[in-house]
């Protein structure tokens, strides 16, 4: 198969049947063999019963219906699995990303030899509730992960098939899936400009505090993972040292006190307090930090997800 085309929905049964006839004109006009994954994230309007009718008159479309909201990295990450095309391109489903711009994120995984095309909406029509701290991320996360990118958080992109196929994304981590591709050995990554539309239809569903503040979570975890996970020590023992070191000398340097001075109280000195805090410190750091990490990113059922009916996929 030529290409799938992984799409996540929430809310936007007004948007989909004109998005998936866009589409549909697109491949068929350039003779691309293709699926196109409809994953429903929890919808709470008609949806589900959208995708039924799609179905209905295209075997091409394929569905995935969560039975609650579980978020956009858990849709792609199903999506992902069940994606059978040599080149597997995402987009949003509220028709801001335009499907005329599939044959050429094609084109760039296959000729140009790309692992990952990033899309990059450099003219957006989002209100600035959106624009400022997508701008701030961004910057962000590309001074962190080290990839040039101007737009991680653009829902169109292109992926080798294999790609999808060796990574997976949970929480908030659908934004740093070129970071997460990266750490995963898959280096080549570009970038195109696309054209974003104004939204035609409903409302954006991704706004808020909570949420930038998640995904800043999302990027030091990330960031700690594709580093550390597999040599957890190298970031933690250092810090242990440190605060072993600190607290040792502090140690020292009140039994010296002490012996200078049998008759002195050490407990009531900032000093005690200081070197008990750092050599606990120490501790935790060898014994806790890591261990916790490991044993959050190892948890059989951390990717999970209550999958209420697929159709045109395996069961």
């Amino acid at each position: 198969m030529d290409i799938s085309i992984v799409i996540p929905v929430y809310n936007e049964d007004e948007s989909l049947p004109e998005l998936c006839s866009w589409i549909q004109r697109v491949v068929r006009e350039n003779n691309f063999s293709y699926e196109i994954i409809l994953v429903d994230d929890g919808s709470t309007d008609h949806s589900w019963e959208v995708i039924n009718e799609l179905r209905a008159s295209d075997p091409h479309i394929k569905g995935i219906k969560f039975q609650r909201n579980y978020g956009k990295a858990a849709a792609l990450n199903e999506g992902f699995k069940a994606a059978n095309g040599a080149v597997v391109i995402t987009m949003d489903a509220d028709m801001q990303d335009s499907p005329d711009e599939i044959p050429a994120l094609r084109e760039m995984i296959l000729k140009d030899k790309y692992d990952v095309v990033s899309g990059w909406k450099k003219v957006r029509h989002d209100p600035i509730s959106k624009t400022l701290p997508s701008k701030f991320f961004n910057g962000l996360t590309a001074r962190v992960s080290k990839i040039p990118l101007h737009d991680f958080n653009c829902g169109l992109k292109a992926y080798r098939n294999k790609v999808v196929k060796s990574i997976e994304i949970y929480g908030e981590m659908h934004r740093y899936i070129p970071v997460i591709a990266k750490w995963a050995g898959f280096k080549r990554i570009g970038e195109k400009v696309v054209e974003h539309r104004a939204r035609k239809y409903g409302s954006t569903k991704f706004v808020g505090l909570g949420r930038g503040l998640k995904g800043m979570l999302d990027l030091a975890s990330i960031t700690f993972v594709g580093k550390y996970s597999k040599r957890p020590m190298h970031f933690f023992g250092p810090l242990g040292v440190v605060f072993g070191l600190i607290g040792g000398i502090e140690v020292i340097s009140l039994l010296v006190q002490k012996l200078q001075d049998i008759h002195s109280t050490l407990t009531n000195k900032p000093s005690f307090y200081i070197a008990l805090t750092c050599v606990v410190l120490g501790t935790q750091l060898f014994l806790t930090g890591f261990i916790a990490e490991l044993i959050s990113r190892n948890s059989p059922g951390r990717n999970s997800y209550l999958i209420e009916q697929k159709l045109g996929l395996d069961a």
